[in-house]
């Protein structure tokens, strides 16, 4: 390679790698895989050994990681979060490990299953949970406190009162990650690629009710500055921290030889799969302080530690067909159709595609043997194209520039890479419509999933959300439908008769409104009490709300101007709901906002708060100058500290109880 040629790959690495970064760290959205980004990240490095004159400023080697967001407060490091260094086969362990040997030390290794999730550190003082963080870019990260409170795994207090810092991963189980995804696909929203994005997406969400909801977990294993506690080694480290009461992966073992670690490698490698959360290697530590000590840093890694990573699961097979479909709300999304083939135990025919830029960027035509696996193992996914067999004579990729449900033109939307289907009168997107109003998110009718919500449209029995409430009078027809059977079908129609009785937010949030989910259809319904009264108000009554700005304020009164016809079939089907009324629950905190902190002996948190807002009241996160009083439960911390503070009223569970009942 001359001196032109390696300046100007260094240049698009750097690029690349830097967009990647980007993606990964701030948007939480990457578009390669961990181990594509690998392999672009290590040429740069051996171009970088080899002509370190060039090297550029910006590179992503010149720093530890990615930029922490500006959307939380920054939070400095005491000691950096360093990343580590990778090792794709046992050949680059074993150099490790000979590295080590060489400076005359004879170390044993605690191994530790790598976890695919996010970075973090949690401070304590005097025992109690006071700071959480994200790694950032290892030196600076974000003050993510309230939204690691939300995580069950995590201690708020020690069993201890010692001051301390403690680092793990944030991580979402399989079982969360694909509930949720069934939840978003139901919803229209765009799907999460692997329970790493998910987390990511969830632990930087500023409303931390949001966290909350996404049932995150974590695991630690870095006690830092583990010294001062008496501790000589990681394991006896990982012994420390159990017994304070943090959540450590129990699968860590200490290894007494460099054959021990080899031999635990190969065990998680065959047994992975078996876990409930994702795995991606093995981290290999020198288990004794004294030797990392002497080993040390670069200025970017631990010599005394290296992360072995597990090779994806990757399958060749042959794009058949590119299909697309139009979602409600009229987003076309392009998925492969493949010959079958088996990944991780399950055939696979369908993968996403993701988009136009994504097809594009990787040359990726309809006859290609391509790459494939599950993204995050769950998700199947088109990785790239083998070229060497690929047929001279396939055409490339060209989006396609009209609707497939209605044939109406497409428009690419400014700075996003998905085309639009505007007109609201198409069949695709009236379908995914009905199939959303149906769901679990919404009005959860039991028996009408989208299979068969799709064939109940395509034979005519279904033609709008309304339709759904006259299937009764198709009932002998629905029992010839093959594997139906007058059973099913009678506990079909029961399911939708019951629905009818459903919450009135559950038949906002069924409407499908843009820009209104789950959150905002429970305020609504408690403001406005039912659907009647809520077809009346404009564009004034919303914006007065104080969680509701003039975005969705628009966007609902579009929507019950051009909808006052289904308002009127709805109520006459009978689908009417009311919320429960002021009369029932007397408005004895109007007006009012309430925080709640600390152990309650008689309600959960979320009890309380409902019942807060049954009683008129709002129930905050937060203490302020707004508050109206607080409701102390035991070890009540910061919060009750500042409402003291402020000198806010303060009021322990039974005072509270007592106000309730009239007492």
């Amino acid at each position: 390679m001359n001196s032109v040629d390696h300046k100007q790959r260094m240049k698009e690495l750097v690029e690349l790698l830097n967009r990647y970064n980007y993606e990964y760290y701030v948007l939480d959205s990457p578009s390669v895989s961990d181990f594509e980004y690998d392999m672009l990240l290590r040429e740069l490095e051996e171009l970088e050994r080899l002509y370190p004159e060039d090297i550029l400023p910006d590179s992503p080697t010149q720093r530890v990681g990615g930029a922490a967001q500006t959307e939380f407060k920054k939070v400095q490091h005491k000691e950096p979060m360093l990343s580590l260094t990778n090792a794709f086969s046992y050949q680059e362990v074993l150099d490790f490990h000979n590295r080590i040997i060489k400076t005359g030390i004879t170390p044993t290794y605690v191994c530790e299953l790598k976890i695919d999730g996010i970075a973090s550190t949690a401070h304590y003082e005097n025992g109690e949970f006071v700071l959480g963080a994200t790694r950032g870019d290892g030196v600076v990260g974000e003050n993510i406190t309230l939204n690691m409170k939300t995580i069950k795994t995590l201690p708020l207090k020690l069993k201890e009162k010692y001051n301390l810092e403690v680092r793990g991963e944030v991580y979402m189980r399989k079982d969360v990650f694909n509930r949720l995804n069934e939840e978003r696909k139901a919803s229209g929203e765009e799907l999460f690629k692997n329970p790493r994005n998910a987390a990511g997406g969830s632990l930087r969400q500023l409303d931390p009710s949001i966290t909350k909801s996404r049932n995150l977990d974590i695991f630690n294993y870095i006690l830092v500055n583990a010294e001062q506690y008496n501790i000589s080694t990681q394991y006896e480290a990982l012994k420390f921290l159990e017994k304070l009461g943090f959540n450590v992966c129990p699968t860590y073992r200490h290894c007494k030889t460099i054959q021990e670690v080899f031999d635990y490698i190969e065990y998680w490698h065959d047994n992975r799969h078996n876990l409930d959360f994702e795995t991606d290697g093995i981290v290999i530590k020198v288990n004794e302080f004294e030797y990392q000590k002497k080993l040390g840093f670069t200025a970017k890694t631990p010599r005394w530690a290296i992360a072995y990573k597990f090779p994806p699961e990757e399958v060749v097979t042959k794009l058949l067909e590119i299909q697309f479909n139009t979602g409600r709300t009229g987003k076309v999304n392009p998925l492969a159709i493949l010959e079958p083939v088996l990944i991780d135990g399950s055939v696979v025919q369908k993968a996403t595609l993701n988009n136009e830029d994504f097809i594009k960027e990787r040359d990726i035509r309809v006859g290609d043997y391509v790459v494939v696996r599950k993204a995050g193992e769950i998700i199947p996914e088109v990785v790239r194209v083998d070229f060497t067999k690929r047929d001279s004579k396939l055409k490339p990729f060209e989006m396609i520039k009209n609707c497939p449900s209605c044939g109406q033109p497409l428009v690419r939307k400014e700075d996003e890479a998905a085309y639009y289907c505007l007109n609201e009168q198409c069949e695709g997107r009236i379908l995914a419509s009905i199939i959303y109003f149906a769901s679990r998110p919404a009005m959860d009718i039991d028996g009408l999933g989208e299979k068969l919500l799709t064939l109940l449209y395509e034979k005519g029995y279904i033609r709008k959300i309304t339709d759904i409430y006259r299937l009764k009078n198709y009932r002998e027809e629905l029992i010839q439908i093959d594997r139906l059977g007058e059973k099913s079908v009678d506990s079909i129609l029961d399911a939708i008769e019951v629905s009818k009785n459903n919450p009135l937010d559950r038949l906002i949030t069924g409407l499908g409104i843009k820009l209104v989910g789950s959150k905002v259809s429970k305020i609504l319904a408690n403001k406005f009490k039912s659907l009647e009264n809520l077809r009346t108000k404009k564009f004034e009554d919303f914006i007065q709300i104080d969680e509701i700005g003039p975005q969705i304020a628009q966007s609902i009164e579009d929507f019950l101007s051009k909808n006052q016809d289904l308002i009127d079939e709805l109520i006459s089907l009978g689908i009417n709901p009311v919320v429960e009324s002021a009369e029932e629950f007397k408005q004895i905190f109007a007006g009012q906002t309430i925080v709640v902190t600390g152990k309650l002996v008689h309600y959960t948190r979320d009890e309380i708060n409902d019942i807060i807002e049954k009683y008129g009241g709002k129930a905050a996160g937060s203490v302020s100058k707004k508050t109206s009083f607080v409701v102390a439960g035991e070890d009540a911390g910061s919060k009750l500290a500042k409402a003291q503070e402020l000198g806010i009223k303060i009021i322990n569970e039974e005072e509270f109880r007592q106000l309730i009942s009239g007492e």
